[in-house]
């Protein structure tokens, strides 16, 4: 980067940047202008642009990622450049010059307030934003569980319309094509295409779909493959949007829609044993740590020998498990991840074997981007429809979550499972030659599983 300039000489960045200095240990990897037009930092890096008083005064009050994120949202910084670059190039340059997430220590709060107090940013704590979630009541309870998953999937089926394609998958999608003109409709197709195969569905099967999202698994299950689906869900707006799409496609025979917690599928018509294939796609996230064995268990459960099992799943290390202090608060509180070593041991603990973990984290960063894209070219659309601050807390989530798969923090994995029968048999074809097609694509017309391949 080139050398740091300061103009003018006493305006409030450089009253602020020793601060900066001081909670990084090293000079700011990014330009930051100031409200009254004053600039410190790096000439060719990303401009972070302090629009008021009150962004000081927030993270005087929320230091760290919790803070800069609610400035940000509510408008008070702002990047010049393109928010994805600029938070790439930032975190390179943390990466390259050693420095330390903000964590300030109580001396350098003191030296923070003194310079807070000369530029006037001194002052009551600044309101939460009103997107920020606030659940109430025991972790993991049932009631505490159905308003984690209101806040971020009952935001309104329009919104999720208006993000995803017209598959409505709110998932990783498989991108096994680079072909002209093949986009995210195509990815999440070949997703739903790959692991009905996984599962080895055909007519007359009976799947379990676990988190059913507004239901492309179960949908294209029963439509392309005659699949009988038990689809569950705990949004009120995903059930809604399920039933309706049941209706006009005709799939009544086929497809029946419930509203329940995870763990009342028990009480569900034909439960123990009953099943030929559960699937759960990014819903597993959701059940937390301490309650992912019972989990595990019910999965187990619901089978019948040699039934198989499609966990889709993402994972994290041990740092942030979930996800950090602005996804905890803003976009999936109580969420917990965990290596995927970890959730395989859980699935062998509750008697399952794994038979096949197939990593698709660089589909993640396609598939998040094209999301972000599509907020971006309709932003007013956006903006309109759940205001500008809820659509910032979106632009934030996107491009954050976009470079956490694109650097590894995270990853997403199909974990393809089956109960054995009590002779130790699985059931499962010698390979894998009927999940795919020649060149690895998926076709998007269902083609049913070599009958060689399939119990």
């Amino acid at each position: 980067m080139t050398t740091t300039t300061d103009t003018p000489a006493t305006g409030a960045a450089q009253r602020i940047a020793p601060v900066i200095q001081q909670f990084l240990g090293g000079p700011p990897p990014v330009r930051i202008r100031m409200w009254d037009g004053s600039e410190t930092g790096p000439e060719d890096a990303p401009t972070v642009h302090v629009r008021s008083r009150r962004a000081l005064r927030r993270l005087l009050w929320q230091p760290g990622e919790l803070g800069l994120a609610e400035a940000y949202i509510t408008g008070d910084i702002d990047l010049a450049d393109d928010l994805a670059d600029g938070l790439r190039a930032m975190r390179r340059a943390a990466r390259e010059h050693g420095l330390r997430a903000p964590g300030p220590a109580f001396s350098d709060r003191l030296r923070a307030l003194g310079a807070a107090l000369r530029l006037g940013a001194v002052g009551p704590r600044p309101p939460v934003p009103g997107s920020r979630a606030g659940l109430s009541g025991a972790l993991h309870s049932k009631a505490r569980d159905r308003a984690a998953i209101s806040h971020h999937y009952d935001l309104s089926n329009d919104f999720y319309a208006l993000l995803l394609d017209e598959t409505m998958a709110y998932s990783c999608g498989y991108w096994s094509s680079d072909a002209p003109g093949y986009g995210p409709a195509d990815a999440q197709r070949d997703k739903l295409e790959l692991i009905c195969r996984k599962l080895g569905l055909t007519a007359g099967a009976r799947l379990l779909d676990i988190g059913c999202g507004w239901g492309s698994l179960t949908l294209h299950a029963a439509a392309r493959h005659g699949v009988r689906v038990t689809a569950v869900t705990l949004a009120a707006e995903q059930a809604a949007y399920v039933r309706g799409q049941v209706e006009a496609r005709g799939l009544e025979d086929l497809v029946e829609v419930h509203r329940c917690d995870y763990r009342d599928v028990a009480d569900l018509p034909g439960f123990l044993g009953g099943y030929d294939a559960v699937s759960t796609v990014e819903m597993g996230e959701h059940v937390g740590d301490a309650e992912y064995p019972a989990f595990t268990a019910l999965l187990h459960s619901v089978l019948r020998p040699q039934g198989r099992a499609l966990v889709q799943q993402m994972s994290r290390g041990s740092t942030a498990p979930g996800g950090g202090a602005f996804i905890e608060s803003y976009i999936a509180p109580d969420m917990h991840m965990r290596p995927l070593g970890e959730t395989v041991g859980l699935l062998e603990g509750a008697g399952f074997e794994v038979r096949d973990v197939e990593s698709m984290r660089e589909h993640y960063v396609r598939t998040v981007e094209a999301w972000h894209r599509t907020l971006e070219e309709r932003w007013p659309e956006f903006v309109a429809l759940v205001g500008e601050e809820t659509a910032r807390v979106w632009r934030l989530y996107l491009v954050g979550g976009a470079l956490a798969f694109e650097e590894r923090r995270m990853g997403v994995d199909q974990i393809l499972s089956v109960r054995p029968d009590a002779h130790g048999s699985a059931g499962l074809p010698a390979t894998r030659r009927g999940w795919y097609a020649e060149g690895g694509h998926v076709p998007h017309q269902a083609v049913a599983p070599d009958r060689t391949d399939v119990p």
